[in-house]
């Protein structure tokens, strides 16, 4: 089997990968917990990012977080949910690179999150590219380099 540096794969660019900020599920700093835990039940995934006004990256809001927040020590408390800002419990420990960022580095990141935020020269937003279509595509090129021996 061809070497995966031999094969170039691991410098291919990411941008076919990439899901577009305005199609990616995002809530604010200034938000309430409860909103963020709707998107997130709504979309259907654990964690997403919190970005400003202008679009650049805060952190990650994840449903641990939220749940975290709201579970007392005798019982929960959901009035928490209005009484708490996303930024107030926020993660601002984040896999990011930037759009001309390798496949490799992309693949490397994705090893401990769930996707890898991407942010263009100027430090704004531009989507994720998620774990799952990295292994996706690197799957298939595993079975073809595996057709060819």
């Amino acid at each position: 089997m061809q070497k995966l540096e031999e094969s170039n794969i691991l410098g291919k660019e990411i941008t076919p990968f990439l899901i577009p900020a305005e199609k990616v599920a995002h809530v604010q700093p200034d938000n309430s917990l409860e909103h963020a835990l709707l998107v997130l039940v709504k979309s259907g995934y654990t964690a997403i990012p919190v970005l400003d006004t202008a679009f650049k990256l805060k952190g990650l809001i994840s449903k641990a977080e939220i749940l975290d927040t709201i579970l007392g020590i005798e019982k929960i408390e959901p009035e928490r949910l209005n009484d708490t800002k996303v930024k107030d419990v926020m993660s601002t420990s984040l896999a990011c690179i930037n759009d001309f960022s390798p496949f490799e580095k992309a693949l490397s990141y994705s090893i401990n999150h769930p996707f890898v935020c991407v942010e263009d020269d100027f430090g704004s937003f531009i989507g994720i590219i998620t774990r799952s279509k990295l292994l996706a595509y690197l799957n298939g090129y595993l079975h073809e380099q595996r057709k060819k021996q």
